[in-house]
């Protein structure tokens, strides 16, 4: 069949896999250096990789090409599985999907005092990275933040991260879209509610637009709210 698939320049290539972590299919593996794409089947042809490349090497192109298999792909990645979770594409442990417990107190049962403790309950957390169809997506309250917002929250892990699980992008720093990679999770996903966190300057929009885009095209009915913190740290009301 015709379809739009992506082509790799190797003269362009400059085999710093960024592509190959971006895939999350794993269309794309990297050869003698180089990026390239070991099987049609597995590219959907959504192009999550082409602003993962800095040198523009990746581009889209309409040929014969094999169908998209998703249930080939699903197959592939439960082989990688590993007891910490998904391991993507590029093989980078920092990469790999898994669940995060905490620990709230120290041997003798009582509350640990000092350092705040974490309540990141999963990783990766960059839309970009995460994994579709994770485990911790299952009956999840997902946050849906904007990368700046925890920063300028002093609070952010008790009042937003705490209960639920995080994803954290900034379109504009990425310069991608992230509604479709959204709805795929929301759509696919046993999710319960979704909390959008934004700073109050105009580009945040578009992190808000993309989470609403894919609830709309999720065609589910999921409680959702828009928070927004303003660059001096405070919850617009």
């Amino acid at each position: 069949m015709i379809r739009k698939i992506i082509h790799i320049d190797e003269e362009t290539c400059n085999g710093c896999g960024a592509c190959a972590a971006a895939c999350h299919e794993g269309a794309i593996g990297m050869v003698d250096g180089k990026a390239k794409l070991m099987r049609d089947d597995y590219c959907d042809g959504l192009g999550d990789c082409l602003p993962a490349c800095p040198t523009g090497a990746i581009t889209f192109v309409e040929r014969e090409a094999a169908a998209y298999d998703e249930a080939a792909v699903m197959q592939s990645k439960q082989k990688k599985s590993n007891k910490q979770g998904e391991t993507l594409p590029c093989g980078c442990p920092g990469m790999q999907s898994k669940a995060i417990e905490h620990k709230d107190c120290d041997r003798s049962g009582q509350e640990s005092v000092g350092e705040l403790p974490s309540r990141l309950s999963q990783w990766p957390v960059q839309i970009k990275l995460a994994p579709i169809n994770a485990s911790y997506f299952d009956g999840a309250k997902l946050l849906i933040a904007a990368d700046c917002t925890a920063y300028a929250y002093a609070g952010f892990h008790e009042r937003f991260i705490r209960g639920h699980i995080t994803l954290v992008g900034c379109p504009k720093l990425d310069s991608v879209d992230y509604s479709e990679k959204l709805t795929e999770i929301i759509k696919g996903n046993d999710i319960k509610s979704v909390t959008i966190v934004r700073m109050e300057v105009p580009c945040c929009g578009g992190l808000e637009n993309a989470a609403r885009t894919a609830l709309q095209q999720s065609g589910k009915f999921i409680p959702w709210q828009v928070v927004t913190i303003s660059t001096d740290g405070k919850i617009i009301e």
